[in-house]
Order: C-alpha cells, then structure tokens, then sequence
C-alpha cells in the first residue's frame, strides 16, 4: 500500500472501531490488529488515539454539513427546503451510520471542526437566514428565526438519532412526519403566541 492507501486504510478501521467501541474503548492495538499492521504504523500516521479520532470525527462533520449546506443553498419554497433538510439528514445516518454514532457521542478530543452541537449550531444559523426572511414578509417578528430555527434542527436531529437505532419507519416516512409535524406548525403560527397556563 501506499501511505495515502495506507492512511485510508486505518481510519476505515478506526472509524468502525470507535463507532462499535466508543473512544475510550477503542485502542490502538485493536486498530493497528484489525488493518494488520503494527502500532507503530498507526503512531506514525495519526500521533496516537487521539488524533486518529480527530480526522474521523472531522471528515463526518464536514460530511453532514456538506450535505444539509447543500439541501440548504437552492433558492425554493420553505417547505421544500424543510424536505430537503430532513432528507439529507436522514440520507447521512443510513448511509453513514458509523459516522453518525461516533458524532452523537460526547467527543473526548477538540476536533478543528468542533462538536455535533457546534455543527447543529451551523444548521441552525443557516435555517434562521431562510426562516427571517420568511417572517419579515409574513408579519412576524423575524427576531424570532434562531428560535424556531434551534427547535427544528434539534427537532430532525434528535428525530434521526431515534431512527439510526429504530430503522422503522422507512426513511422517506419519517422525513415526511418530520415535515408534516414542522410545516404544518409553521403555517399556522400566531404572532404572539401565549401559554394557557402560567406556573
């Protein structure tokens, strides 16, 4: 192999390993046994455990983000952007399950990307450009964009750490509900909303 297969190689097996395992259960003897070559290997390319499990944590930030950027940057609907979103989401945990478990989980190690509540936090930003816009021309407070922006991101992405476990219902079902549940609450907004109840 060639040190560029080679790096390839072991953090394939890392990323399996840390999504079976967790960080602190994975070591690098299991990753250096599983690609069969001695720890030194792993050492020379990667400095240890640690920086190994930055450039797999690293590359599937950038994986998500990459794809929810993308379901975000055409110029449609809100709803279609809503579908969009929840789709590419799901998309990344179906076929990047591995990658998913390993972000979910509280990162031990400073990534140059951040953590998955940094990443959600991206999202979110970009959602709250979409959403203000859509406020100001409808009458409400655009003000208001980063908290419904927080509560759908959070609401796809907890929704899709449910579902990475669950696998039922199929993924198209479960963006439609997401969608449904959202868009349905978006459009029918009062501009003032108050509890019925005070504490």
């Amino acid at each position: 192999m060639t040190g560029k297969e080679r790096r390839e190689q072991l953090l394939d097996v890392a990323r399996s390993l840390f999504a079976e395992r967790g960080f602190d259960a994975a070591s690098v003897e299991e990753i250096a046994h599983r690609a069969n070559v001695s720890k030194p290997v792993v050492y020379e390319h990667f400095g240890g455990k640690e920086g190994i499990y930055a450039v797999v944590v690293d590359r599937e930030m950038s994986a998500l983000l990459g794809r929810m950027t993308a379901a975000l940057a055409e110029d449609a609907h809100p709803r279609a952007l809503l579908e969009r979103a929840a789709r590419a989401l799901l998309d990344y945990v179906d076929s990047s399950a591995d990658g998913f478990r390993i972000m979910v989980r509280d990162s031990p190690v400073a990534t140059s990307t951040g953590t998955f509540a940094s990443l959600l936090s991206d999202i979110a930003s970009q959602v709250e450009h979409i959403l203000a816009v859509q406020f100001d021309s409808r009458g409400y407070d655009p003000k208001l964009a980063a908290l419904y922006s927080q509560a759908l991101v959070g609401m796809v992405a907890l929704t899709g750490q449910w579902w990475l476990e669950a696998r039922k219902p199929e993924k198209d079902e479960v963006a439609a509900h997401l969608v449904n549940l959202a868009w349905k609450g978006l459009s029918h907004l009062e501009k003032k909303p108050t509890l019925r109840e005070r504490g």
